[in-house]
Parts: C-alpha cells; sequence; structure tokens
C-alpha cells in the first residue's frame, strides 16, 4: 500500500511490529523504505535535520541529515530481541529493540532478563557533524528542494520548549496516544516507567549542573563558528566499515531519548554493567549528551555522497542522470567561456591565472600509487598584495562556486593556537576534531599574505609541517598520544602568497593584474551582482561536475608525449626535468576536462606546454626584477 508523508513517519515500528523475528526482517523494512522513497520524489518530503529545529520533529519519526563522520565511539551492545511479561497474569509478549535507544515494555510489565527468547545484537555509534565549510548557496538550495516542511502547530512549538519537552514525556510515557493504533500486537509497546522515570533524573541533573558547574557542550566541529546539529547516528555492526570518514546522507528514524541506556533497570539493581560505572563524567558528557542538543539517528538507509553540489543528480551513473549530463556536456564550450571572463575580471583581468584557477578547481586525487596522490594540483598565487582585501574576495568568489570551503589566515597566532590535527582525548575517549578534518574536494584557502613577522612556537611549527604533509601526500596525520595514524584526504589548496610561498605547491601563478580598481569591495561587489543566478549554478555544475569524469590516454598520444619530452630534454637539458613532465601531463588532463574532453588529444597537449611556457615566463621576469628566486 501507498504511504504518505505521515505514513512514512509512521510505518517504521508497523512493519516491524508485523514481522516475526528472523534473520531477513531487518531487510524487508530497508527494501521497503528503499522502494517507498523513490515513489513521486518521496525523499523531499522527509525532513532533513539539516534544515528543520530538532524541536520541530517528533521522536520516532522518519529523518534525513547529510552529514561527515567526525568520530566513531566504541561498539554498544543491546536487546534486539526481549521479552515482558505481566506478573499478574503472567501473560508474555516479545518485543523489538531494534531502532530504540530504551528498551520499552506496558505499564503493567516487566522485562524478563532471563528469557530464552533474548536476542543480544551489537550496533555501532557515528558522531556525525554536519559538512564543515559548507558554502550558505549549498544549505539554500538543499532547503529549497526539499518540499518537507514541518509546521509548529502539528509538532514542538518553539517558543515553549520547556512545554516541548513536557509532552515528549508524556508521549514516551503513554505511546498509545499516538501508536496504539498503530502496533501490531495493541498496547504491548508502552513505554514502562521505570526507563522514563530514569531518563527524566538524568535529563534533569544535566539541566542543572550544567550552566553552573559544567563548561557549555563542546559539539566538536572541526571549523570554528560552524552551526548545525550534531548527531549519534547508529549503525548496524557490519556496515560501520561502509561509512567511516565519508560524506554521508543518512535516512533513518529519530529518537530524542535523553538516556543512553538500552535496559531499564532500578537505580539499586546489582545488575547494571560495571563498564558504565567506569566511565569517567567527561566520557559520560561526551557520549550521552542531551538529545536537544545531539538528537541521535537509527539508520534505516545510508548513502556514501559522491559529491556535496545539490545541482548534480546524488548518483550520476543512473540512467536519468546520463541525460542531465549528456545535456549539460553539449552546452560546456559557452559556460566555460563566461567562467574564465568572470575569474578574469575577480584576478583583476589577469587571463593566465584565470585559467590556472579552473585547472585547480576541477582538479581531484583520483588514484594512489604507493604513497603518492595523483591528481592533486595545488597551486600558489603569488604577487597578491600583502594585507590587502584581496584575498579575501577572492576567497568569496571560490565560495559562490564550490560546495564545501574553508579560508585559513596563516598568522603567527593562527599558527600558533590553532589545532589543526585531530587528537584523541583519552579521559572523554573521543577524537577532538582538528582544521584539517574536512570533508572530499573542501577548497582551502591559505591566505600567506597575512603572516607577519614572529616566532612560531612548537605548535605552530608542527602545524605548519601538517599543511606540508596534506598539500604533498594529501593525508593527515591524527594524533593518538602514542602514536600518529595516517589518513588520506582529497583537498584542493589553493594559497595566496605575496613572494613564493613557504608551503610547497605543485604549480605557482606569478599574479599580473591588467587594472587597479579604486574600490576593492565595490569592485567584486559589482562583479558578484553582475552574473545571474542561472549562470553562476552553471558555473557551480561545471566545477563538480568534470571533476566527476572518467579520463584515459591512449597509447599512441602517450608515446607522441614521451617523443615529445625527449625532444624538449635535447633543446634544454638542464631546465627541463621530470616534475615538469608530470606537471604539464597534470595541466593538460584538467584542460581536457575543462573543455569536455576524457582523453588527451594532441592540441591539448600543445596548449598546456603553451601555458606552461607563458607560466615560468613570468616567473623568470619577477625573479629578474627581484634578483629573488621564486
Amino acid at each position: 500500500s501507498s504511504c504518505g508523508e505521515r505514513g512514512l513517519l509512521l510505518c517504521v515500528p508497523c512493519f516491524v511490529a508485523q514481522h516475526t523475528p528472523n534473520s531477513d526482517w531487518e531487510k524487508k523494512v530497508t527494501d521497503y523504505f528503499r522502494e517507498k522513497l523513490k515513489e513521486n520524489n518521496a525523499t523531499n518530503w522527509v525532513p532533513s535535520l539539516n534544515d528543520v529545529p530538532v524541536h520541530y520533529l517528533k521522536p520516532n519519526s522518519l529523518v534525513k541529515f547529510r552529514c561527515m563522520v567526525q568520530d566513531m565511539f566504541d561498539p554498544e551492545f543491546y536487546m534486539g530481541v526481549y521479552e515482558t511479561v505481566d506478573p499478574n497474569t503472567n501473560a508474555r509478549v516479545l518485543h523489538f529493540g531494534k531502532y530504540r535507544d530504551v528498551a520499552e515494555c506496558g505499564p503493567q510489565q516487566e522485562i524478563d532478563m532471563n528469557s530464552s527468547q533474548t536476542v543480544t545484537l551489537e550496533r555501532q555509534t557515528f558522531y556525525c557533524v554536519p559538512v564543515p565549510g559548507e558554502s550558505a548557496w549549498v544549505k539554500e538550495i538543499s532547503f529549497f528542494s526539499d518540499q518537507a516542511r514541518v509546521s509548529p502547530s502539528t509538532s514542538y512549538t518553539p517558543s515553549r520548549h520547556k512545554r516541548s519537552y513536557e509532552e515528549d514525556e508524556d508521549m514516551e510515557q503513554h505511546p498509545s496516544k499516538q501508536k496504539e493504533q498503530h502496533m501490531g500486537s495493541g498496547g504491548d509497546s508502552h513505554g514502562c516507567g521505570e526507563p522514563k522515570r530514569l531518563e527524566t533524573e538524568a535529563s534533569a541533573g544535566h539541566h542543572l549542573i550544567s550552566p553552573n558547574c559544567s563548561p557549555p557542550l563542546d559539539l566538536n566541529f572541526p571549523l570554528p563558528g560552524e552551526k548545525g546539529p550534531a548527531c549519534l547516528v547508529k549503525v548496524r555492526k557490519g556496515d560501520e566499515h561502509s561509512y567511516e570518514a565519508d560524506n554521508l546522507k543518512w535516512q533513518g528514524e529519530k529518537s530524542v531519548t535523553f538516556s543512553s541506556l538500552l535496559v531499564p533497570l532500578p537505580r539499586d539493581s546489582s545488575t547494571l554493567d560495571p563498564m558504565e560505572c567506569m566511565d569517567t563524567a567527561e566520557e559520560q558528557r561526551v557520549h550521552s549528551p542531551p538529545s536537544s542538543l545531539v538528537p541521535r539517528i537509527h539508520v534505516i538507509l545510508a548513502h556514501k555522497l559522491q559529491h556535496l553540489n545539490p545541482l548534480l543528480p546524488a548518483c550520476l551513473n543512473e540512467e536519468e542522470s546520463k541525460t542531465f549530463v549528456s545535456n549539460f556536456m553539449s552546452e560546456l564550450s559557452p559556460v566555460r567561456a563566461e567562467l574564465l571572463g568572470f575569474l578574469t575580471h575577480a584576478l583583476l583581468g589577469d587571463s593566465l591565472a584565470a585559467e590556472y584557477l579552473i585547472l585547480h578547481l576541477i582538479s581531484t586525487v583520483y588514484a594512489r600509487r604507493d604513497v603518492l596522490p595523483l591528481g592533486k594540483f595545488t597551486v600558489n598565487l603569488s604577487g597578491c598584495p600583502r594585507n590587502s582585501i584581496f584575498t579575501e574576495h577572492i576567497y568569496r568568489i571560490i565560495q559562490q562556486l564550490v560546495p564545501a570551503s574553508y579560508r585559513l589566515q596563516m598568522t603567527i597566532e593562527n599558527m600558533n593556537h590553532s589545532r589543526f590535527i585531530p587528537r584523541k582525548d583519552y579521559t572523554a575517549n573521543r577524537l577532538v576534531s582538528g582544521i584539517l578534518q574536512l570533508a572530499s574536494n573542501t577548497s582551502l584557502v591559505i591566505d600567506e599574505t597575512q603572516l607577519e613577522q614572529g616566532q612560531l612556537d612548537t605548535k605552530g611549527v608542527h602545524n605548519v609541517k601538517a599543511l606540508g604533509n596534506l598539500i604533498t601526500w594529501q593525508k593527515v596525520d591524527y594524533d593518538f598520544s602514542y602514536h600518529q595514524m595516517e589518513f588520506p584526504c582529497n583537498i584542493n589548496v589553493l594559497i595566496t602568497s605575496e613572494g613564493r610561498s613557504l608551503l610547497p605547491s605543485d604549480c605557482q601563478v606569478q599574479l599580473q593584474p591588467q587594472i587597479i580598481p579604486p574600490n576593492m569591495e565595490e569592485y567584486v561587489n559589482s562583479l558578484q551582482t553582475a552574473v545571474l543566478p542561472s549562470v553562476l549554478n552553471k558555473f557551480r555544475i561545471y566545477l563538480s561536475l568534470l571533476r566527476l569524469l572518467d579520463y584515459s590516454i591512449s597509447d599512441e598520444v602517450t608515446k607522441a608525449v614521451e617523443e615529445d619530452f625527449v625532444e624538449m630534454r635535447k633543446n634544454d637539458p638542464e631546465s627541463i626535468t621530470a616534475d615538469d613532465l608530470h606537471r604539464t601531463l597534470l595541466v593538460a588532463r584538467f584542460l581536457s576536462l575543462s573543455a569536455g574532453q576524457t582523453t588527451l588529444s594532441r592540441e591539448r597537449w600543445l596548449r598546456a606546454k603553451q601555458l606552461e611556457a607563458l607560466r615560468k615566463a613570468r616567473l623568470q621576469q619577477q625573479k629578474c626584477v627581484n634578483g629573488n628566486e621564486l
């Protein structure tokens, strides 16, 4: 039968209650939702935690969440199937613990801890945060493309938080008000008093203690100033390895229970888990935060995102997506020309720097050979005015084009005091985030024009080293105190500097402004307002789509390139190196892709050589002017 919006929010408990416990009921639930969410763009009607405030959402409702995995907690055990007994009538009822934080039972029932029907299962908890540095236009488009709008009149009222939580308690203590008609076994799933008592006591205690005795809860976002909900995402055992350190979209049931207890037990029970008691107060605080701040999601479906651009189809391999790609590729040439013109104006009339900026923005690590990342293209844009607002405006332009970005101002203060790499906090048993814990294909703009004279301390030196490792090896070494663990990444790094950067780069481009606007602020604002929103969206699709295309070089062209390189070495053996060949091949790759060509042609190879010759000539000219090595 077809499900409307309200049906989607309620059919998990309905479906589960109608199936006996066996090995494939969980697969049936997943298949059911996978099919239902394909009907009439049903996914758009599911509320997103990225857009809808938590207090607008009912407990145990279907939600989705676009996020990055920031940390993975220890596995937890819970009762996947358990049995309750009525002490008066000895009637027994079987329950499912899946998609629940707390085992539920009726008001006149008790959980039979010794039942032979009990099945203990294991699940993994991920700590997930919104995608770091996600651009405002991504949030805006995602919000308007999702038709789900949760009305306060049918859910929680944001101006009456206290009343909302009381309604939560009432709903959980007497779920028959909402669920009885949906449950296959009538009133057998009513929340019992004991677990709710424990939950309200824990919640009240937290609210009393937090403001006066504890510091505010740190949501552990990698970047400063980030907003949005962090979530505890619970995944069945066996699926967790598919999701580690990825950009994901979860779809599942939202639980608003504060307590992470999975079995309701009396406070004086001798059967309390001793490991629970061994947790430090800090660990309990981090792993069991108030659900009003950190909601719980029990995963039904999860998708590993190919990209973060809401203007592109989520999966480019589907037939409908291929039509979209084909139609866009047919108009690629004018889009590229307009983007080149736009970036040329942004770079004060420098068309060569604009060409290299396009190549940089579509670059991506497409493979790794041993430890060497292939496809990275870090550009050092030198010649930028010192302490000028120019670099800030360049970042604002990039922010309008890419789905996720961050501007790192390379001041002595930031280098000495910021935390760049994540580290393990063994007291709280969590991974404390760092600035370099970013989503794949995030644009990181390092503003070196902000660097002034001063002394780097030990932390500053380590941070500079971390940036170097990121650029050279596309990896971040997480600090686990007793050892470091390498995590591969795929970050597009652009360095703006006055002279040659202190950091390594794949390509240095000397900026040669052709115009000097009297008012930079007005110039950039007029540039941005002059671009139609529809054209800006084409730029965004262009940059995201091209980095997803496959690319190859035929044997014939490979042979021609090798012969050409030999000739170049004969003519100028001292200045042409293997690094030059590698860089020119990279430029040729991205030049071809920027024109929509997935193979290298002789024309593109010659154009790549021409661009490289122009770039090197500029550097040589600057070297002669300054008398310094660039």
